[in-house]
C-alpha cells in the first residue's frame, strides 16, 4: 500500500508518500516562521490561510518528484489531532476529499501517535514495546507504547509543556521567535551553576511534569537584568539545565518501573544536544538505549502521519465521509487497528 500524508495541525504545511516494504519515498516541509516571527507566535488565523495557499501545490510537487499520479496512491492519512482546529481542517479537508475523488481509503491519525512512531522511519527502528518522552512545543508526556494504538499515559505536564516553556523564556531573554533552539545556543556561552532553578515536581512521586513555575523564576531572574547583560546567557544556561535534569529524573523513574530497555525520544525538543546527551548517559546506566528520529522528523512532518497511517491502513481501518478534525483529543482514546 502506498499512503499519502498530510500535516497541517500548526504552522508546518508537510506531505509525503510512504509505501509498504519500501517505508519512506519522499516528503516535503514548508515552515510558516517567517510569517509567525512578527508576532511572536503562531497566529492562527494566518497559519490556516498558509496551509490552503500551499498544501495542494505542495501535493503535486511531491507527487511529481516521485513520479507518481493520483492512480499510484492506495490510501491518504492526515492529521485530524490535536492542534489548531482552522489548520486541522484545512488538511482533513483536502485528505477526505481527494480519497474521495480518487476512490481510495483515507484515515485520520493523532498527530502525537505520529511522534510516538517517527522513530521507526530509521534504518534501525526500535521493536516494541519501548517507553516514549514526548517533548514539544504543546506537549510533555512519558507513554508506555505497547504497539501501534496501545499507549498508556504515565505522566505529563499539568501546565507550559517543555517547548512553550523554552518559547516563552527565549521571549522573556530578548530572542525572537521560534526561541527555543535560540535559548539553547545562548545557554552554550552560559555559565554552569551560575544561576540554579527549581526541579518542578521532581520532590513528589509519579510522572507528571510543571513548567510554570520554572518559567516565573526565570523572569524573577531576568527582571532586574539589563538587557545586553552577558549573565543573560547564565540564566539561559541555568533554566535549560533545569528542564533537562527534570526529563531526565522522570525518564529515569519511567523506565525503572516500566523495566523497558529502550527510550524513545520524540518531539521537536528531542532535538535539545544537551537533553539528548544527558538522556543517552541515564538510559545506560539503566542498561537501555535511546532512539531518536533524525532531527527533521523530531519537528512536525507529513513522514511520521503517513507512516502511523499506513499502520491503521493496512489493518483496515476507514475514517467515514466526514471532514473531522479535533483540537482536543487525548492519547488515552485511541485504540490499536482494527479494534
Amino acid at each position: 500500500m502506498r499512503v499519502l500524508g498530510l500535516e497541517t495541525s500548526c504552522d508546518e504545511t508537510a506531505v509525503a508518500v510512504y509505501q509498504s516494504g519500501s517505508g519512506l519515498l519522499g516528503h516535503r516541509v514548508y515552515t510558516q516562521t517567517d510569517l509567525h516571527e512578527i508576532w511572536g507566535g503562531v497566529v492562527p488565523e494566518l497559519a490556516s490561510r498558509d496551509h490552503v495557499k500551499r498544501l495542494l501545490p505542495m501535493i503535486g510537487a511531491t507527487l511529481r518528484e516521485l513520479d507518481l499520479a493520483a492512480r499510484d496512491i492506495d490510501g491518504i492519512a492526515y492529521t485530524a489531532g490535536p492542534g489548531l482546529i482552522g489548520a486541522l481542517l484545512v488538511g482533513a479537508a483536502a485528505g477526505r476529499s481527494l480519497a474521495m475523488a480518487w476512490g481510495v481509503p483515507a484515515v485520520g491519525v493523532h498527530h502525537l501517535e505520529g511522534h510516538l512512531l517517527a522513530p521507526r522511519l530509521e534504518a534501525e527502528a526500535p521493536e516494541f514495546p519501548y517507553l516514549a518522552l514526548l517533548v514539544s512545543g504543546g506537549h510533555t508526556m512519558l507513554v508506555d507504547v505497547r504497539g501501534v494504538g496501545a499507549y498508556q499515559v504515565l505522566g505529563e505536564s499539568l501546565d507550559d509543556a517543555a517547548g512553550e516553556a523554552f518559547d516563552k523564556t527565549a521571549k522573556l531573554l530578548g530572542l525572537s521567535y521560534p526561541g527555543g533552539a535560540k535559548l539553547a545556543a545562548l545557554a552554550e556561552s552560559g555559565q554552569a551553576g551560575a544561576y540554579v532553578f527549581p526541579r518542578p515536581m521532581l520532590d513528589r512521586p509519579g510522572f507528571d511534569f510543571s513548567f510554570s513555575g520554572l518559567k516565573t523564576a526565570a523572569w524573577l531572574a531576568l527582571k532586574d537584568l539589563p538587557v545586553d547583560s552577558s549573565a543573560r546567557a547564565d540564566v539561559a544556561r541555568g533554566f535549560e539545565d533545569a528542564i533537562v535534569d527534570t526529563l531526565v529524573t522522570k525518564a529515569g523513574r519511567a523506565l525503572k518501573v516500566t523495566g523497558r530497555k529502550t527510550l524513545v525520544v520524540a518531539g521537536g525538543v528531542g532535538a535539545n544536544r544537551r537533553l539528548r546527551s544527558a538522556l543517552t548517559e541515564m538510559a545506560s546506566r539503566h542498561g537501555a538505549r535511546t532512539a531518536y528520529p533524525r532531527a527533521e522528523f523530531c519537528t512536525d512532518n507529513a513522514a511520521m502521519i503517513a507512516l502511523a497511517g499506513h499502520a491503521r491502513l493496512v489493518a483496515g481501518e476507514r475514517s467515514d465521509l466526514r471532514v473531522l478534525a479535533r483540537a482536543r483529543w487525548p492519547l488515552a482514546e485511541l485504540r490499536p487497528p482494527g479494534i
